[in-house]
């Protein structure tokens, strides 16, 4: 799922961490734009060699696996035939979707493929009509289903056939966590990595603070942006974001957006406009954050409080019955915020 979020990264002035350094510290940013969206790699070090070709090319490896834009890739092998040689960047993500799928009842399943090719929200774009109908809705239903899918050894397996798979809602997650090893890997500790509104940092910023990301508010039109309402540091953690404000239509007074309901094939239309999920890490962030938007403000904070082992907090920010703009948070991702 291509994202479309509400974060914000507070940046801040290179300058040395401390005057103890024993040399000249630099704040270096490697961006650029994959995976459909933008990316920026900002770190701390003595070394200003730049890691550029390191990240691009992390990029270039992961698409080869798990991009649906990439002809060849392995995703693309696997739903034209039902069956596919995984490597090590798609054995993990199938992995962390199954368990994922099995931990939230089957709200998250990345075979919800023909319902979001079907409501429009695809790779290759249909002519828009609107709302699918019903019968449409019903028939892409019986190829949905996480446990139509078995890892044998190294090679993904459809055990039935017409299933296909979607990454794109936890693919991004996980290619911040990668993005952030490399960086481990070159000995660096502090630096913050985005890729289209994910996140993960590790360390400080270079003002010796935990660094710092800001959270937008929609307007109640939901088209327009108000400046940065608060702001919450990330110490060591991931952070991603599931909105409605984005890829959607409107129809007959209802918004439709992009994140399915893997259960019923209906897409999202309920009155909340974003969660933004944070945990150890990126990857579990993202996995999550569909299935607790799909939740609702008050099912998503029962079980985020029911299920301390997964290690989530949330913010909700929804519509009230009068059409305010209000947040919900766990209660754990208050001490998080700044202001």
């Amino acid at each position: 799922m291509y994202r479309y979020l509400l974060l914000l990264i507070v940046w801040c002035h290179t300058q040395p961490v401390s005057a103890q350094s024993p040399a000249p510290v630099k704040l270096i940013t490697c961006e650029g734009k994959a995976q459909g969206t933008y990316y920026i790699v900002k770190y701390l070090a003595t070394d200003t060699t730049s890691l550029q070709g390191a990240v691009d090319s992390i990029f270039q490896v992961i698409d080869q696996s798990l991009s649906l834009y990439r002809p060849g890739s392995l995703i693309n092998q696997f739903n034209a035939t039902g069956q596919v040689q995984l490597d090590t960047h798609m054995k993990a993500v199938v992995t962390k979707a199954l368990l994922t799928s099995r931990a939230t009842d089957g709200l998250f399943d990345i075979t919800v493929k023909p319902l979001v090719d079907l409501w429009g929200f695809g790779v290759h774009k249909r002519a828009f009509t609107g709302v699918p109908p019903a019968d449409s809705i019903k028939k892409a239903l019986t190829y949905i289903g996480y446990r139509y899918l078995r890892i044998k050894g190294n090679q993904l397996l459809a055990t039935r056939r017409g299933v296909q798979i979607d990454c794109n809602g936890i693919a991004q997650g996980y290619t911040v966590d990668v993005l952030g090893q490399l960086l481990t890997q070159r000995g660096i500790r502090n630096y913050l990595v985005d890729v289209g509104g994910e996140l993960c940092a590790s360390g400080h910023n270079a003002r010796g603070e935990s660094w710092g990301v800001g959270i937008e508010r929609p307007t109640p039109g939901d088209t327009n942006y108000e400046p940065v309402q608060g702001m919450v540091r990330l110490p060591g953690k991931g952070i991603a974001t599931s909105g409605n404000y984005r890829r959607f239509f409107d129809q007959g007074g209802t918004r439709f957006a992009h994140t399915i309901h893997p259960l019923t094939g209906e897409a999202l239309h309920n009155h909340i406009i974003s969660v933004t999920v944070m945990a150890k890490d990126c990857f579990t962030a993202d996995a999550f954050d569909n299935p607790l938007i799909l939740m609702g403000v008050e099912e998503g904070l029962l079980y985020i409080e029911q299920h301390p082992a997964y290690g989530l907090e949330a913010m909700y920010i929804y519509k009230a019955p009068d059409g305010t703009v209000k947040e919900a948070c766990s209660k754990g991702f208050r001490q998080y915020m700044v202001y």
